[in-house]
Formats: C-alpha cells, structure tokens, sequence
C-alpha cells in the first residue's frame, strides 16, 4: 500500500450543510478520512487508489447552491500523527462515555474508550458514532454475541465489550482501519473483539444477538438482506451513516425483511435507527 496521499482542500459555502453533502458524495469514492478546517474540510485520499476524474461526477460540485473550491497537495504518511492530534476532538456522549485520542486528559466517564486517531476516522463521522454510543448505552448487551460491521477505529466494538458483550466480531474492507481496530482494542485491554478485514461476504453463516452498521446508505441497502440472515430471534440491528431524507429507504427495507422499528437519534440532520428482528 502506497505510503503517499492527496490531500483536497476543499472550501465550502454555506459550510456545514455543504461539507456533510460533499463528505458524503466523497465517501461513494475512495476517499478515506476528513478533517473539518475554518472553511470546510481537507479530504485524504490514497495516490495510487486517486485517477484525474476522480471528482468528474461529484453533483455538488456543480450546485448553483454552494460555491466550493479545492487546491490538492500530496502528503507523506509521516505527517499523520501531527496533523491528528491538531484536529481530532475527544467524543463526550451524554457525560457517561468519552472517546479521546492518548494525549487528551483521562475523564471521570463510566466508559472511557482511547483511540489512536489515524487515517480511519474522520470528523464527517463523528455524529453518527456519537448516536450509535447513545444506542449502545441504554441497551443492556450483556453477554450478546455483537458484530460490528464496518467497524473503522472499532470504538463501537470496545464500548460492546465495556458493557459486556461477547464474543465480538468487529469487520471493516479498509486495510488501515482493519490494523487500526487491532491496535486499538490492545489499547482498550479488549479480549472479547475479533477484527477481520473484509466486507459482508465474511458473514455466510454467523449469528448475532446485536449488530451494529455505520456505514453508509448504499452499502447498507446493498448488505440489508445478510444482516437480517444474521440476526437471532429478538436480536437487535443498529444502523447510522445516512441523513434524514434516507430514512423512508432503509426503513422500507427492514420492514420488508421483517423488522421491528424501535428508536430514532437526529444529529444534525445525520440520523440512527434501532430495530428488533
């Protein structure tokens, strides 16, 4: 894997409906983090995965409703820690979990998760790993075989094990949140999480009392079907990585597969839903 990356410099106006739209058309590519600057966000993007008509077919870039601009620059891999600990911000969920990097202050938080923060997490995710903390939390997942399935920096996976769920099994296709989720369940003291690189095609056969998906929309929609087929009786599905206009789409396609709607998070206009198979 190339150790160079491209970095866009993307600015945004109005910025904050404008870079969760463009984060998200971004993320169909294979753009793999996003960090949030004054003005919009810097998006990374592996050089040898990068082709020159990469953003041919990004809508937003076209909309007489934004004004956006990007300068691109290439970046070396030694320069990730440096710019992480300038820009990733400790998670606080509702005072009882707190997600922070080694170099933040320890808390008095029931669950206190730590994260390296590397290519894997982006600051686009962070209010849809904030819903699926707030789902985890008022769920009691005690001894519930768990799957974590697009896993990233396996956060969710820890905060299961935290809460005594086991044995876990924590699944992501990017080879850099893949090691990224085994360092960071040494780190977390996790013995219950198994991290396995690869996507829903690992599933065939496996049963969960609890799954969990933030992933995004398509792939979500596109995966539905081997959730479900993986699912216990009463087993509960957590899913986010989509906006409020995207819920008729996946609620649609879990009731069709027979599942119960639970709950609904809104986070800024990202959304979690809860169902009981």
């Amino acid at each position: 894997m190339s150790n160079i990356y491209l970095g866009y410099n993307f600015t945004v106006e109005p910025k904050e409906l404008g870079s969760e739209i463009l984060i998200a058309e971004l993320g169909e590519k294979p753009f793999e983090s996003f960090i949030e600057t004054d003005n919009g966000f810097i998006a990374y993007i592996q050089k040898d995965l990068w082709n020159t008509n990469i953003l041919d077919d990004i809508y937003l870039l076209t909309s007489p409703e934004f004004t956006i601009s990007y300068s691109v620059e290439e970046i070396d891999q030694v320069n990730w820690n440096e710019e992480w600990e300038k820009n990733f911000e400790p998670i606080d969920v509702d005072g009882k979990c707190h997600v922070r990097a080694p170099f933040h202050p320890k808390t008095n938080a029931e669950f206190d998760i730590v994260i390296e923060p590397k290519m894997s997490f982006g600051t686009g995710h962070h209010e849809t790993t904030h819903m699926m903390i707030q789902h985890l939390l008022e769920t009691d997942v005690m001894n519930m075989k768990t799957l974590d399935m697009g896993c990233g920096t396996a956060i969710l996976a820890i905060l299961a094990e935290m809460k005594g769920a086991k044995p876990i099994d924590a699944i992501d296709i990017d080879n850099w949140c893949y090691l990224n989720s085994i360092e960071n369940c040494e780190r977390n003291n996790c013995n219950q999480i198994s991290v396995f690189e690869g996507d829903a095609a690992l599933l065939n056969g496996k049963k969960y009392d609890l799954l969990i998906a933030n992933i995004n929309r398509n792939i979500l929609l596109n995966d539905m079907q081997q959730y479900v087929n993986c699912l216990n009786k009463d087993g509960i599905l957590l899913l986010s990585g989509f906006y409020t206009e995207d819920i008729p789409f996946i609620d649609a396609s879990c009731k069709e597969k027979g599942l119960t709607f639970v709950k609904k998070f809104e986070r800024n206009n990202w959304v979690s839903l809860k169902y009981i198979n």
